[in-house]
């Protein structure tokens, strides 16, 4: 597999999503032993990025993974995720970047994930009651005491990652980015590219609507969260549906799937942007992977890059009221 590079941290040009694993899809279909089986052949195909967050399961991602990489921790850039959780009594689901809770959050995420370091430590939301100079400052202290290697935001905006940036080098700033969802590349990507911070991209494949296997919102479980997302939901549906299928006429003619083709029109942005889809799945996993081996060609990257915009948001209000904008 090819490296990409977040600012000075060398890793897989394709990571890997572990989430999903735990929560949001089709949760009645969870099997651990898949998931940990899923891992261990990423680690085999090259991919060294493993994503979790405290807040998936709650923390039972963070133990699944930490089961999965238990016997091969060296092979792994381990990324966790603090903030959406309050350790001071609110619990899951609410903001907290205190001091405080960034300390206590790692603490358990070591603990779970059975490690004495993470290689990179992401705030997960932006808080607004905390100065983001306080919140960095004490991510800081932790890489300090060797506990975190690298530091990273997700979903901050320009202010936020500047600010951030002066307080301690971040090393990369997680975000939806997808052919589906473009907000990052007018200003955010340039912005990166001057401060040296990487791009890790998440929902590359936009949470599978992408890959043209998801023909009605009747394909998806019950309990599958994506149908509350705007992008999934009546008209929205049929019309992004034309989207995907000009994503899989292309894939057809260069032989390859819609999901290679997906990743692969991020990999050709630059070698600081690493996708990481998600899958609980080998299969799919090893289908994420072959995209490293595809080379679009320049007039294939235009024709992805004019494809129409989707219709609907990329979240549902909730959750977009908490991304930085």
């Amino acid at each position: 597999m090819r490296t990409h590079h977040l600012g000075d941290l060398s890793v897989g040009s394709i990571g890997l999503g572990a989430m999903g694993m735990s929560m949001a899809y089709s949760v009645s279909q969870q099997d651990d032993a898949e998931s940990i089986r899923t891992i261990h052949r990423a680690l085999d195909l090259g991919v060294t990025m493993i994503d979790t967050a405290e807040i998936y399961g709650p923390y039972t991602n963070e133990e699944l993974v930490g089961r999965a990489i238990r016997d091969r921790r060296d092979e792994v850039v381990l990324a966790t995720k603090y903030g959406m959780v309050s350790h001071a009594g609110d619990g899951p689901g609410n903001l907290d970047s205190s001091p405080a809770n960034v300390r206590t959050a790692l603490e358990g995420s070591l603990k779970r994930l059975g490690t004495d370091h993470v290689d990179l430590l992401y705030q997960h939301r932006v808080d607004p009651q905390i100065p983001i100079e306080e919140t960095i400052g004490a991510a800081a202290d932790l890489v300090a005491e060797g506990k975190v290697r690298h530091l990273g935001l997700s979903e901050a905006w320009l202010p936020t990652v500047r600010r951030a940036h002066a307080t301690h080098p971040v090393t990369a700033l997680q975000s939806e980015y997808s052919l589906w969802t473009r907000d990052q590349e007018d200003q955010m990507l340039p912005l990166l590219r001057e401060l040296g911070i990487g791009l890790v991209a998440y929902s590359p494949l936009g949470r599978g609507f992408l890959t043209g296997s998801i023909r009605s919102i009747d394909d998806l479980d019950e309990d599958d969260a994506r149908r509350t997302n705007p992008r999934f939901a009546g008209e929205n549906f049929r019309r992004n549906l034309d989207l995907a299928d000009e994503v899989g006429a292309l894939a057809t003619q260069i032989g390859a799937t819609p999901a290679q083709v997906a990743l692969a029109w991020l990999l050709a942005q630059g070698e600081d942007v690493v996708p990481i889809p998600g899958t609980k799945k080998v299969h799919r996993l090893e289908e994420n992977v072959a995209a490293d081996d595809l080379r679009l060609t320049d007039e294939q990257v235009r024709r992805l890059t004019d494809l129409t915009p989707p219709s609907g948001a990329h979240h549902d209000e909730s959750q977009m009221a908490a991304i930085e904008r």
